[in-house]
């Protein structure tokens, strides 16, 4: 028997699948317990339309995510800080910092948690980060720290 799982279910499959099981497990298990729901004709036809939209809405936002990549990749960011003489900043540029900077100079809103770095910033000179924007699409922007 066809069924689509409503819940994730340890041994059949994850939520939103349509699987095949046995009959007596289907019934006396998945469907008794409100797991899954029979795979009816109009199940099926909602199931597909329901995997239509998640895909089209997986394209679109892989394209804005590709579109922002295209705009900040390779791009250098300047920020101002402050300093010792020997060039040791009083404190460091954070991630929430550059994610402040992105959105004033190129109007993306970029959540910090995507920003990473290798090692923190903490005096002056050139850096790079990497932002990941999307599974598998991610943009590199130069980062200028000086006065």
């Amino acid at each position: 028997m066809q069924v689509i799982l409503k819940e994730d279910v340890p041994g059949s499959g994850k939520k939103g699948e349509l699987v095949k099981v046995s009959d007596g497990y289907a019934r006396n298990y998945l469907l008794k317990r409100g797991l899954a729901i029979q795979a009816t004709p109009q199940a099926l036809a909602e199931y597909e339309a329901q995997q239509a939209s998640i895909a089209h809405k997986k394209q679109t936002e892989q394209a804005a995510a590709q579109a922002i990549a295209d705009k900040l990749n390779g791009k250098t960011l300047t920020i101002s800080a402050k300093a010792g003489e020997s060039g040791k900043l009083f404190g460091s540029i954070t991630s929430k910092e550059i994610s402040a900077e992105i959105k004033k100079h190129f109007d993306v809103d970029i959540d910090r948690r995507k920003i990473s770095m290798k090692g923190d910033i903490k005096a002056y000179g050139d850096y790079t980060a990497e932002i990941k924007l999307y599974s598998g699409i991610t943009a590199k922007i130069n980062i200028k720290v000086g006065e």
